[in-house]
């Protein structure tokens, strides 16, 4: 009996050091590298040029953005043994930007963004526990570049005449919102999994009908933002 309550005070023992070893504490990193996914708002934003709508005979011309899944990166800092600083980072996106008219899509073209984003994390559970729930609330700034229209929309033989050039979108401040949790393996690696709300808004300028006509477009991105990944604790 004695022996046996002894072997149990040894596991009990073993279980809480693991435990601890486990727990998140001040002055703990983290890195998480996996697959992140961004998948813009569905809302359509129309098409200006010399301040008019463009109408190619079914309607204003719209456009939207569509999704891309790129490696993401992010790195996590505990201040506290529940509060930390997340900085998330991501090989660059390309979006192809699609055009509409009336039911007809047609290729507008592309361009690529990157999205670091830094936020506060706060841990719901106790530091002890293998799986960590959290809340996130950051700020995010995207930075636009190579963006390019298709080749069925520049040039004499572009559709309706329009010939656009000049494609530039304007850089974007916004805010974000996240939940997510950390499930740890051990007491050094771990397994992620996020979903984030991104503000992002832009404006994107250009030129029609051989540079004659300035143009631009109010693009309401926000998008989500999903991140499946594995982790390791320094």
């Amino acid at each position: 009996m004695k022996k046996t309550l002894t072997n149990i005070a040894i596991v009990a023992a073993l279980a809480a050091t693991s435990s601890f070893a486990m727990a998140n504490k001040a002055g703990d990193m983290i890195a998480r590298v996996g697959a992140v996914n961004v998948t813009p708002s569905s809302d359509k934003a129309t098409i200006y040029a010399g301040g008019n709508t463009v109408d190619l005979g079914a309607g204003a011309l719209t456009a939207s953005v569509e999704s891309d899944t790129q490696l993401g990166l992010n790195f996590v800092y505990f201040a506290t043994d529940k509060i930390a600083v997340e900085l998330l980072a991501a090989t660059p996106f390309s979006h192809d930007l699609k055009v509409h008219s009336g039911s007809t899509e047609l290729d507008l073209g592309k361009t690529k963004h990157l999205p670091p984003t830094l936020s506060a994390l706060y841990y719901l559970n106790a530091p002890s526990d293998k799986f960590q729930p959290y809340l996130g609330l950051g700020i995010n700034y995207t930075v636009f570049f190579e963006e390019e229209f298709a080749p069925g929309v520049t040039g004499a033989g572009s559709v309706g005449g329009l010939n656009l050039t000049d494609l530039k979108l304007k850089n974007s401040w916004g805010l974000s919102a996240q939940i997510g949790f950390d499930y740890h393996l051990d007491e050094k690696w771990l397994v992620n999994a996020s979903a984030r709300y991104i503000d992002i808004d832009t404006t994107a300028t250009f030129k029609a009908i051989d540079g004659s006509v300035p143009g631009k477009v109010e693009v309401s991105i926000d998008p989500m933002v999903y991140m499946v990944s594995v982790g390791y604790k320094f």
